[in-house]
């Protein structure tokens, strides 16, 4: 990876997560949904259920894994994205929905690791 940039990078890993997940029966809603509070990089749906996706790519050599970087600051954040792309697509408002991660350690390495319902709102998140 020596002379890929940070977003040539993180582009990749989203694409690898993307495709895996089309693999597993998700189909696409949005990319990159950005607004004021953060940005939610996928957002599918799993039959009925609407599945925010959050993608975490590390190299290989770093200490900590992709999974575990996802922590309660950013979980409040893609949390208050997801209200506002649920105010803004109501039609959407109805489904089930669920928190996922998709943790990438090396583009070249394993797969991904997903993590369904890798963590839930509670009432002081929005």
């Amino acid at each position: 990876m020596g002379s890929d940039t940070t977003t040539t990078v993180g582009n990749r890993a989203e694409q690898l997560a993307y495709r895996y997940l089309l693999q597993n029966g998700l189909a696409l809603v949005a990319r990159n949904f950005r607004c004021r509070g953060g940005e939610i990089d996928l957002i599918m749906l799993d039959s009925s259920c609407l599945v925010f996706v959050e993608v975490r790519f590390r190299a290989p050599n770093r200490f900590a894994t992709a999974g575990i970087t996802v922590d309660h600051h950013k979980q409040r954040k893609i949390i208050r994205t997801a209200a506002m792309f649920l105010t803004r697509h109501v039609r959407f408002s109805n489904h089930t929905m669920r928190f996922d991660v998709i943790a990438i350690d090396g583009l070249e390495d394993s797969g991904p690791d997903w993590i369904k319902d890798a963590f839930r709102p509670d009432s002081s998140t929005l």
